[in-house]
């Protein structure tokens, strides 16, 4: 399988294409100007033009299906070219506002949630990404692959920067060296210049993993997906607990390096009669204690098959009102997505089994 021309730094690229300072015009031509081919970088040689289409892929995904919903979030599957499927979620989070006279006057906002493996080996028990199996990782051109399509498809220009999160398909710690990768590609200045504090890795909670992420201080936050507050509940819902239980990932959250202005983030995925009380609000106020933290509640998305149930509005809102009444903040995730495939992993398997 060629590397893709993603799958790069500018420094990097830089040291492989010939003079240098075409590395810069190739990243342009990619990352600004969203070309289809490499044919299209007009200033470029046509010997290295031949021999860009001889080494590299441009992009190394194309687009399977695109569901959209009525709120306007988007959902798509990708294909890589060794035939597996992944999917990607474009949220718009704010709408572009113009005053009378056209002058903009609140910028549009889009949060992109990528996928940094073809399944996932954590197999998480309400996750339907779980029930297809691991299949491999994806590269760092893959990761960068996914922001840079949903840039292009939805003419969104180079200058408007999108915040990104690592919650799609797959656990981004197990594949921490191509995820770091892609963070540093998605922050290069010639490129599409998206901040290390506008990405968010979310992981189900890989303690040795999260110190690594640590000490390389690269300045992006991260969101702990917790799910439970005691490791009875978490071991049943995620057997990763089992090695990594509820202490060890409080204790590594405790020493990861965080911007004096930002939060940790704990996602807390509510499912009906299982974990939306009042004594896991209390558990949680707890074991939050000394931690700058932020609570997401998370409505359940069902899906056909699923042994979990969404949570009440009612139930959602006392959770969430003694958490901000004990001192933790704590917000409710508006579910996007609900008339379309929502569930990660859904669109794959729909697809999938319409084919089979």
């Amino acid at each position: 399988m060629k590397p893709s021309i993603l799958d790069y730094t500018l420094e990097e690229l830089s040291s492989k294409v010939k003079p240098s300072f075409r590395a810069k015009q190739i990243f342009n031509w990619t990352y600004t100007k969203y070309v289809d081919s490499f044919e299209d970088m007009k200033n470029l040689p046509k010997e290295m033009l031949n021999e860009l289409k001889d080494e590299y892929l441009l992009n190394p995904l194309d687009i399977v299906k695109v569901e959209q919903s009525s709120d306007m979030s988007k959902k798509y599957l990708f294909g890589t070219s060794d035939n597996y499927t992944l999917e990607t979620v474009l949220l718009p989070m704010k709408k572009e506002k113009r005053d009378i006279e056209g002058k903009v006057i609140q910028e549009a906002k889009w949060t992109i949630c990528v996928s940094s493996q073809v399944g996932c080996k954590i197999g998480c028990s309400f996750c339907l990404t779980a029930k297809g199996g691991f299949k491999r990782d994806l590269s760092a051109g893959e990761i960068v692959a996914q922001v840079l399509w949903l840039k292009k498809d939805n003419n969104i220009p180079n200058n408007k920067a999108v915040n990104i999160v690592y919650m799609g398909m797959g656990e981004p710690l197990d594949n921490l060296e191509n995820v770091v990768k892609a963070i540093r590609i998605f922050n290069e200045k010639d490129g599409l210049n998206i901040g290390m504090r506008r990405q968010t890795i979310s992981t189900s909670g890989l303690s040795s993993q999260i110190k690594k992420l640590g000490e390389l201080n690269l300045g992006v936050l991260l969101a702990i997906s917790l799910h439970a507050v005691d490791d009875e509940l978490r071991e049943k819902l995620m057997p990763i607990n089992k090695a990594y239980n509820i202490r060890s990932v409080i204790d590594a959250v405790k020493a990861f390096p965080i911007d004096q202005r930002k939060r940790v983030m704990f996602e807390y995925l509510v499912m009906g009669g299982l974990n939306d009380d009042m004594h896991s609000a209390k558990k949680l106020v707890k074991l939050l204690h000394g931690i700058k933290a932020k609570v997401n509640l998370i409505y359940f998305n069902p899906y056909p098959g699923s042994e979990f149930k969404r949570p009440s509005d009612k139930k959602m809102q006392e959770f969430k009102e003694y958490l901000n009444k004990h001192g933790v903040i704590c917000t409710i995730r508006q579910s996007k997505g609900l008339d379309i495939s929502a569930a990660c992993g859904q669109l794959k398997e729909k697809t999938e089994n319409d084919t089979a």
